[in-house]
Formats: C-alpha cells, structure tokens, sequence
C-alpha cells in the first residue's frame, strides 16, 4: 500500500497573491498552525493510549512540529512580527471536524486521515508560496518545509493501516478529499495557511 493522499483541488493563485500581499499576517497564522498541529498529535496520543502501534510516530510528529513552529517564529522575530495574543479558530480545520463521524473507531480513522489530508494541503501550500516567494531564503525553506509535511501525510495515513483493512481506508479517504475540495473551495482568499 502506497499510503498517498491525492488533493482533489489545487490551490489558486489569489491564495498566493493574498499570502504575498500580508505576509506577515501569513507568518503568524503559520507558527499558528504549527503550534496546533503539534498539539493534535499530543491529543491523539492523550485519546488512544491503547493504539500502541502508533505512539512513537505521534511523538515524533509532535515534536517535528514544534520544530517548525519554532522555525517559522525565528523569520517572525527577523521581521519584528510577534504571535498574536490569541490563536484564533480556524474555519478549514473545525468544517473538517465537524464532519467526523462518531463512534470510537469511526471517529479515530476520521481523524487520522484528516491529519493526513491537512498534512497534504499544507505540504501543498508551503510548496506553492516557496516557488512564489522572490526572497531567496524564504523561498528554500518553505518548498524545503514543504516536501518535510509530505512525510506527515505517509505517516497518518499509515497509522490507519493497523486497525483497518486497506479498502475501507481509501474508500473513507476519497470521500474525505471529496469534502477537503469543496471546503478549500468555498474558503475566502486569505493570508492563511488554510
């Protein structure tokens, strides 16, 4: 199993001319996400104890994560931006959420794979925004943080390979791409990751 995840959407370049046009609002949103995506791995392991197989891969993840997190805030201080006060709610993510379905192992193979479509759109966007960027440093570290979250999205969805069979992985998976691409579709362009 090749454990891939195939975006059903490509981001538009309105979403790169908005980035471009505040970056600085992009590079807090960013150490934003990077700050909440250490925490979801964190919460998975705190949920699923039990799931032996996959807490050193969620560990690891969490800590990459706040790798980057403390990457991206090094080019925010360069720049003389700061965190916001408040991280705010992020309407990509909670629309995702909000439709996992219930039920203890339905929920975790939902959630598991939606980390990986995140991990995807934002190995995607990272990329994008790197090939769009004229600053050469910034440039290099954001296709180079790119390819990083693609390793992300083999993992999760890998995760999901211990507990249930290949077919019903994939067949969940492409209907939650289905719903990713219209919720990507419907979002405003901002200068937000997501």
């Amino acid at each position: 199993m090749k454990y891939t995840v195939a975006l059903k959407s490509t981001t538009k370049p309105e979403w790169v001319s908005a980035v471009k046009a505040d970056f600085n609002a992009f590079l807090q949103n960013h150490a934003d996400c990077e700050r909440k995506a250490s925490g979801m791995a964190q919460n998975f392991i705190a949920k699923y104890p039990d799931r032996l197989e996959i807490l050193d891969e969620l560990m690891a993840i969490s800590i990459e994560e706040l790798e980057h997190f403390r990457q991206v805030y090094k080019f925010m201080e360069l720049r003389g931006v700061y965190l916001p006060q408040k991280m705010e709610k992020d309407a990509y993510i909670n629309t995702l959420i909000q439709n996992s379905r219930t039920g203890r192992d339905e929920r975790f193979m939902d959630r598991i794979l939606m980390a990986g479509i995140i991990e995807a759109r934002g190995s995607e966007r990272f990329i994008t925004i790197g090939e769009a960027l004229e600053d050469e440093v910034l440039s290099k570290y954001y296709i180079q943080l790119g390819r990083a979250e693609a390793k992300h999205i083999h993992s999760f969805i890998k995760m999901c390979s211990y507990y249930f069979e290949d077919d019903v992985i994939y067949k969940r998976l492409e209907e939650l791409l289905i719903l990713e691409a219209k919720i990507i579709d419907s979002l405003p362009f901002e200068a937000k990751l997501y």
